[in-house]
């Protein structure tokens, strides 16, 4: 029965081209190609780089925050039963009517009284020291990862010219240097899905949980099947929108205004020009229409679900473009970034009457979230 599943999971029909097998695609002494098992390291590759994380959150990002003046404590709403019964049963964002109310009941202020209920959602929330070691981390992979992928990309002919990615497919030998990228980037997303629920929790959680699986699922499907070389420009498209986001919340989190909002706008432009136009209009397209006119393999299964994934993942490019368009035309009215909506106001967060926030959104879109065949 297991040995049937297996065969019916890997059937040739399903992965691979009309006429080739995989005997075609095994390694030999002079040619390896990628293989199944070889996915099985990533979630080795991801524990490891969970354990680096736990040590360069605690022994390198910690300590820079903190020397930055980055709080990682918070203040505490001092008890009261009265309040506390509100937040827990009927509400944790009290109206005006009803804050005038608490207010009356308890002789105390408006201001008070809101005091007391931002404090107190505050408590069950992240410290800034926590985003910003969580942000530094990524901030670090992202940028390691896209230097990596432009180091040994820019020789590669299907950087220049992306038939190459198609031409004589699925018969492309694979080169070390492919292999950690693909592999260390699996990794690293495989991580981001065992840490979901210890990372800073956001508005767009399950958005974030489709991206992470989809992008699991996309890296693998794009391995097995050989597709190796379009997956590798897609990982380097994603990658670098990212440096920049991770690089402005931490200047956020370190009140560096000026350099927060210029590295606002440069993440915008990558975003829009890397997600919203290369990404569809050149690695989408060439993946449906090159990939079967110039490789001459027709279509089959497996090609589907590859570019099914690609138009989910474009979907959630649509998704946050929006975002960033919204907070880059406030951006513009205001001069100013204003945080991003699915995030929570901090309670050390200079916040005027209209709830403009001075500095970059607290969290902003990912994105991976990023971020990657994100």
């Amino acid at each position: 029965m297991v040995a049937y599943q297996y065969s019916w999971f890997w059937n040739e029909r399903f992965w691979l081209p009309p006429n080739v097998t995989w005997a075609d695609l095994r390694n030999t002494d002079e040619v390896q190609y990628p293989q199944t098992t070889q996915l099985y390291v990533s979630v080795g590759y991801a524990v490891v780089l969970l354990i680096i994380r736990l040590i360069f959150e605690r022994f390198i990002a910690g300590p820079i925050g903190q020397s930055l003046g980055i709080p990682g404590e918070r203040k505490y709403a001092e008890p009261n039963a009265i309040l506390e019964k509100v937040f827990t049963s009927i509400t944790k964002n009290p109206d005006e009517k009803r804050l005038q109310g608490l207010a009356k009941q308890l002789d105390w202020s408006e201001r008070q009284v809101q005091r007391w209920f931002r404090r107190r959602r505050n408590q069950d929330r992240p410290t800034l020291l926590q985003k910003f070691k969580e942000g530094s981390w990524r901030f670090t992979f992202y940028t390691l990862s896209f230097s990596y992928a432009v180091t040994i990309l820019k020789d590669k002919p299907w950087l220049k010219d992306i038939k190459y990615c198609w031409y004589d497919f699925p018969d492309h030998p694979l080169t070390d240097d492919i292999t950690y990228l693909y592999i260390v980037e699996l990794g690293f997303y495989w991580s981001l899905i065992f840490s979901l629920f210890r990372d800073v929790k956001r508005k767009d959680f399950w958005q974030m949980v489709v991206h992470h699986v989809a992008t699991i699922m996309l890296v693998s499907f794009s391995w097995v099947a050989n597709f190796v070389r379009i997956g590798s420009l897609i990982l380097a498209c994603h990658d670098m929108a990212d440096i920049f986001l991770e690089a402005a919340k931490l200047l956020n989190y370190a009140k560096c205004q000026g350099l927060c909002d210029a590295c606002f706008v440069v993440f915008a432009i990558i975003f829009f020009v890397s997600r919203l136009f290369i990404y569809p209009y050149w690695l989408v397209y060439s993946a449906a229409t090159d990939s079967t006119v110039i490789a001459g393999t027709g279509m089959f299964p497996a090609y589907y679900v590859f570019n099914g994934l690609l138009l989910l993942l474009q979907c959630l490019h649509i998704f946050w473009g929006i975002t960033i368009a919204k907070m880059a035309y406030k951006f513009v009215i205001s001069g100013t970034a204003e945080k991003d909506d699915r995030s929570d106001v901090e309670e050390n967060s200079d916040v005027d009457e209209n709830g403009k926030i001075n500095g970059l959104y607290q969290n902003g879109p990912t994105s991976n979230s990023t971020n990657h065949v994100h």
